[in-house]
């Protein structure tokens, strides 16, 4: 009986180097040149309502808020459709326990920025921070090498 529902108790685990590659997969895909608000609300799905998350230097607060996932729709619709060029490299997957996953990618993209009509290019190699609740992203940090 011990066994049974310790098997049990381990097939409900999320596999998180599975919720990595999702994350990964959904995330390249809002940034495509054809992406749709259904590519972002794939990748939302992912997350927790409350999620928190910082993009340094210019998101630094990664506190946890109750519409924090409804916030960070808007700020990814603002810049839908603003790559006419975008690709990604998955890197690396870091899983720490069934807490956190740390992935590296390296993107490049191109296109206009939608909040002043300049042309934009850049090739970074990023981390990702994801924290891990229920089977929920709750926590995003994003670094730049």
């Amino acid at each position: 009986m011990l066994v049974s529902a310790a098997i049990s108790a381990e097939d409900t685990k999320t596999d998180l180097k599975e919720l990595a590659q999702k994350y990964f997969d959904t995330m390249v895909a809002t940034q495509a040149p054809g992406a749709s608000e259904q590519d972002i609300e794939n990748h939302l799905r992912l997350l927790s309502d409350d999620v928190g998350h910082s993009h340094l230097p210019w998101v630094t607060d990664d506190s946890r808020l109750p519409d924090g996932k409804a916030e960070m729709k808007k700020g990814m619709m603002f810049y839908l459709g603003s790559h006419t060029d975008y690709n990604a490299e998955l890197l690396d997957v870091f899983v720490f326990n069934h807490s956190a996953i740390a992935i590296r990618y390296k993107n490049y993209a191109k296109g206009i920025h939608p909040q002043n009509n300049q042309p934009i290019e850049y090739t970074h190699r990023m981390m990702e921070v994801l924290e891990i609740e229920n089977g929920k992203i709750v926590v995003i940090r994003k670094y730049h090498e």
